[in-house]
Formats: structure tokens, sequence, C-alpha cells
């Protein structure tokens, strides 16, 4: 299948000042076959090392000399290495944590040979290393989940990703093609983004095989657990995990996860499976300006799961029962519709910026307000409301529009898409006027694309 990370990479190996290259992602988001698409298809001879399978690999790189390294790596792969022309992988280069500071002398010493490193732990490493971070001298990618327009181009539907791609706010979306892409969306929300489940519904089209699949993902993770132990008891990694679908869309407070268990035990547990992105943090910001991470609030987050499908199938949701409502909100009350567009926001800036989520929330006697995310779009603050239909109550967004002054707001939901001036009168009388942009849920992949419009 084709990843647009994929445009980044070859831009990445073809660029005169390339660095070693940090490729960062949870397990199962693909990372290892985009590595290997990467050399097939500019024809590069693949050097690949996976230190989880083989640990003694590290002893390869046991000099700061990258001459010895290539000579040592030449003897043990029993070919000379063409620097233009090959590619090394370095897979599950969290097993050998101290491989990263050799990376600056690839940098420094032999420029010509491109080098992938990559590993489904990695935050680990970079969050808690006891060696030299080659700063400066490598650069960072990061992988999510097929985004939806990947889905689509996945399943064959070129035409449909052209369509949204030319898409602008001043036509008008035919019913049949509208009616088409919600049910292409619906898809997505139950197979999600993860490879193994979308090539097997692309193969096979079998419900119960992708429901398999996404149980032996759980299962995967699960049993990732017992790489944690040390960090954390096991049994409150997997009440974390569980936790986290049934409070989709709410404050996560930490207490509703076993209010047997200290508050700092729970917390804890959450920074370990961001950290290895099983889970995404969506933070309170109080939105006054860019950068948006400059006021967040540490005590109010909510949480959303890796990958959408994965979703479905913790909550025990069914194909039948996503092909029966008309509105996407309607389907677990509206948590999985939150939870499948900050999955898109995710995908949405460029690859060398780490992924964030904003929401914004007011907590005051009598007016209480929340915006489901808020983005950064240039030097703009963008509030996103995610709401079912065309119409429904707006009193979140008017209160913080009114309190921001700005002059663009964006709604997401299952209706087609429109441009409406909101007019409305403030406690005190006075008018507050700004702009609402409605779109489908399946146009948020275009989201600053529309705005900029």
């Amino acid at each position: 299948m084709n990843r647009a990370l994929l445009n980044d990479l070859k831009n990445w190996l073809q660029a005169s000042d390339r660095k070693p290259l940090v490729l960062r992602g949870a397990r199962q988001v693909g990372k290892t076959w985009l590595v290997r698409h990467l050399a097939e298809v500019m024809d590069k001879k693949l050097i690949e090392l996976n230190f989880e399978k083989q640990p003694a690999l590290a002893s390869l790189f046991n000099t700061n000399d990258p001459q010895q390294i290539l000579l040592n790596l030449s003897a043990a792969f029993g070919q000379e290495i063409d620097l233009q022309n090959s590619l090394l992988f370095l897979d599950e280069i969290q097993v050998t944590p101290q491989l990263f500071s050799k990376l600056r002398w690839f940098t420094e010493d032999c420029p010509q040979l491109p080098v992938i490193a990559a590993g489904s732990l990695l935050e680990f490493v970079l969050a808690d290393h006891h060696f030299s971070m080659p700063v400066g001298r490598i650069s960072y990618m990061h992988l999510e989940p097929l985004s939806f327009e990947e889905f689509l181009l996945a399943q064959d539907k070129k035409m449909l990703l052209d369509y949204l791609k030319a898409y602008n706010m001043r036509f008008e979306i035919p019913v049949a093609i509208h009616e088409q892409l919600l049910t292409q969306f619906k898809e997505y929300l139950f197979i999600g983004g993860l490879p193994a489940a979308t090539v097997s519904w692309i193969t096979e089209r079998s419900l119960s095989k992708v429901n398999q699949i996404q149980n032996d993902l759980l299962a995967t993770y699960r049993d990732d657990f017992a790489k944690y132990r040390g960090r954390i008891d096991l049994e409150r990694l997997l009440e974390v995990m569980h936790a986290i679908p049934k409070m989709l869309g709410q404050k996560f407070v930490l207490s509703r996860v076993n209010s047997s268990i200290q508050s700092s035990t729970i917390k804890q547990v959450i920074d370990l499976l961001e950290k290895a992105r099983l889970c995404h943090r969506v933070r309170s910001c109080s939105a006054n300006g860019v950068p948006l991470a400059a006021e967040v609030r540490e005590k109010f987050f909510k949480v959303i799961f890796l990958d959408v499908g994965l979703c479905s199938t913790s909550l025990g949701l069914s194909w039948s029962q996503m092909q029966s409502v008309n509105e996407l909100t309607l389907i677990n009350n509206g948590a999985i519709a939150e939870q499948v567009v900050g999955q898109i926001l995710r995908t949405i800036e460029p690859s060398y910026i780490e992924p964030a989520l904003y929401y914004w929330q007011r907590e005051e006697p009598g007016s209480n307000a929340e915006l489901d995310y808020v983005i950064q779009h240039g030097s703009r603050i963008i509030p996103i409301e995610v709401k079912a239909g065309a119409t429904g109550r707006l009193k979140s967004l008017h209160s913080f529009m009114n309190l921001k002054k700005l002059p663009l707001a964006v709604r997401i939901n299952s209706d087609l898409p429109s441009q409406v001036e909101v007019d409305f009168k403030d406690h005190a009388g006075k008018s507050v006027q700004y702009k609402l942009i409605s779109i489908p849920f399946y146009l948020s992949g275009q989201l600053h694309r529309l705005i900029e419009m």
C-alpha cells in the first residue's frame, strides 16, 4: 500500500544535506515495511539489521569509526557495501540504545551512506537516555496509522481520493458521492488504520478475520507490557488500557480507572502508554495564542487510543452497528467520532513535527464549556467542534469565540460542507460574529488546505 510518508522519505534520500533518520511510531504501524519499500522503489541495496531478533549484531558497531563499521558489516553480510547504492536500516534500535550515539559518525565521516533507524519503543530511550545523543546530526520523522486518505488509496479508491484533494468550499458535493464517501468512512471506523487489518480487509473482505487480527494486535500490545516490568505493575497497565476506550471524549478521570489505586500510579501508566504510542493525550490549553503548548494545563487532559479500529474492537462495536446509523456521532455517544477526528488530526502536520493534540475547556459554576479540539494553522488558532448533522447547539463554540474574538471556526459532522456567517448576542447584548466552516468527517484530512482557501 502507498503511504504519504514515502514521498518524504524519497526527498530525504535525495537531499544533499541528508542526515541519519530516526523513524518513530508505535508497533505495527508499518515502519519496517515502509523502509523496505523505500529501498525497493529507489533501487537501493537494503542492509537490514534487526537488533531484537539478533542482539549480537550490535557488536558490529563497537567502534566509532564508520569505515571499520562498514568493514564489519561487509564481513557479516558477505558482501561489499556500495555507499552510493545501499541503505543501512537499523531496526528495533531501542534494544541497543547506545547505537544512537554512533549515528553522528555517519553524519560527519560517512554522509554518502543513507542510514535509517527505527523501533517500536523508541520514546522510552529518547526520554530517558544515558548516553550522548547526536543532537543536530540526526533527523526525525513520525509514522501514524493510515489516514483516511491512505485507507482510500489502499482500497484502490484513487478517484475518490483525487476528488477530496481537489474539492474546495465553493463547490457542492453531489449526494451520491457524499454517501459513498460516508460509507467508506464508516469502514474506516471499523477497520482502522493499522496495515495488518487494512490488508486483510482488502484481500479477504472478511469482518471476522479483521476482528481476529485486531484482537491479535491488542494481545501483541499487551504482551509488550512485559517489557515495562520494573517500571509499573502489569495489572495497572492492563486496567488503563481497558479504561481508555471507555473514557473517549471525556476528561480522563484517574480515579475511574481504579479508585483504590493512587492517582500518581495511574498517571505514570498513561505516561508509559503514551511513550509506547498506544495512546495520546489531548491536553487542555488556554488557546490564547500560538504555540498552543505554551499554555497547557497539565492537570486536565483527555486520551485517545492509537487506532480507531482497535478502539471499536475494544468497545465491542459491530459492523452492523456502524452501518445502521446515519450520524457517526451517534455511535458510542459520539466518542468514536472524537477518536477518529483526533487520529486524523495527528496526520495533517508535516512528518518531521511530532504530533500533538489540544482541546479547550472552561470550568466555572453554571458556565462550563468545552471544545473538542484546537489546532494551529500558521499563526492562527482554529477551534474545532465534532457534532452530529447540520444543526445542533454550539453553546461552547459561541462561548469560546466570544472570549477569544477569532474570525473562523470549524465544525466536523456527517452533513454536506457549508459556510455560514454566525451572528449572536452575548450575555451583555453585544454582537459576536464569526465564520463557521462545516465539513464532513471524510474531509478532516484536508482541513489545513480548506482553511487556507
